[in-house]
């Protein structure tokens, strides 16, 4: 690991300033430091400085508005899961920030961390590999060990995106605040990430000397159920084999809104537009559950070896949609 500066920023704008405009990663972001470690420890990047956003307290927050939940960027993931209010309303946030790590991770990973995360394919954390997303010219996983890797819109690379917030706030409809030198701006959550085909050795749309500063949340309307389910290998500390937000709004008995969004299965995070088309304007029954999951996974590509999340998949949109609609 080489020598770097470690600075403590006094503002928004000195942070755009100290970041620079090169995409060369020589100088980056911290809060929690949970995945940048990881980064730093595997040779993935040799940073010369570290911008310390935790310096700005006033990026720690979490506001409940009469119309919108508002969340700042280094608020950890415990604040987020321990919130009563976000657990009764954005239920599938709560959900969604508990099934992350251990508690000790927790306490220290943050909400623009877990969004921003880089992949954990072996083969781009294995500094052996020049891999695609690292600037070489070869998907390793394609022809090799890929029982965790993307089954919907891989290619030309073929990783997976690990956050588990991000589904659960794009099927809650959040935006997401970035601030760079040209101010702020919003967009959609969703927008905000990218496909390999898109942007190669990037998941976002952010610039060099952009960072998240937030997101907001719409308040749920009257009738609204969101669940989280995932699941993993080992029983703790695990990324997603697969995993599905799903947010429906129920009239009368009958789905009148629905978003299903996946995790663990494509290198963003996924919205199963086809399941979502199934659900509304119809009751939440078994046999409706069982549609949207076929629904959803018609267009999974497996790879030679993870196969198993088609199934796997189904069996967690089923179970999600009838939490959601019971």
């Amino acid at each position: 690991m080489n020598a770097f500066e470690y600075v403590n920023p006094s503002s928004l704008k000195e942070v755009a300033a100290l970041l620079g405009g090169k995409r060369d990663r020589k100088a980056v972001v911290i809060a929690g430091g949970v995945d940048l470690l990881g980064e730093l420890k595997d040779e993935l990047i040799a940073p010369d400085r570290l911008v310390n956003l935790k310096a700005l307290p006033d990026l720690r927050y979490i506001r409940h508005r009469r119309r919108k939940l508002e969340i700042g960027a280094t608020t950890t993931l415990t604040e987020i899961a321990s919130d009563e209010a976000i657990r009764s309303a954005y239920t599938a946030l709560a959900q969604a920030a508990e099934s992350v790590g251990s508690l000790q991770i927790r306490n220290v990973g943050t909400l623009g961390g877990n969004l921003c995360q880089r992949p954990r394919c072996w083969y781009y954390r294995d500094s052996a590999f020049p891999c695609l997303k690292k600037g070489g010219h070869t998907c390793y996983a394609v022809d090799g060990n890929n029982r965790y890797h993307a089954i919907l819109g891989g290619g030309p690379s073929y990783i997976v995106h690990p956050s588990d917030l991000a589904p659960a706030l794009i099927a809650l409809g959040a935006v997401v605040e970035v601030q760079g030198p040209a101010g702020g701006r919003k967009l959609d959550l969703e927008d905000f990430y990218v496909l390999p085909r898109e942007r190669l050795q990037q998941e976002t749309v952010l610039g060099p000397n952009e960072v998240v500063t937030g997101v907001e949340v719409p308040r749920p309307g009257p009738g609204t159920v969101s669940v989280y389910l995932k699941f993993n290998e080992k029983g703790s500390m695990d990324f997603a084999l697969s995993a599905v937000a799903v947010a429906v709004r129920v009239e009368g008995g009958i789905c009148r809104s629905a978003r299903v969004v996946l995790g663990g299965v494509a290198p963003r995070p996924w919205s199963a537009v086809e399941a979502e088309k199934v659900l509304r304007g119809k009751r939440l029954t078994g046999d409706v559950a069982d549609q949207a999951a076929e629904a959803a996974l018609a267009g999974a590509l497996p790879l030679a070896h993870n196969a198993y999340k088609v199934p796997l998949t189904r069996t967690l949109i089923r179970r999600a949609v009838l939490a959601a609609g019971a």
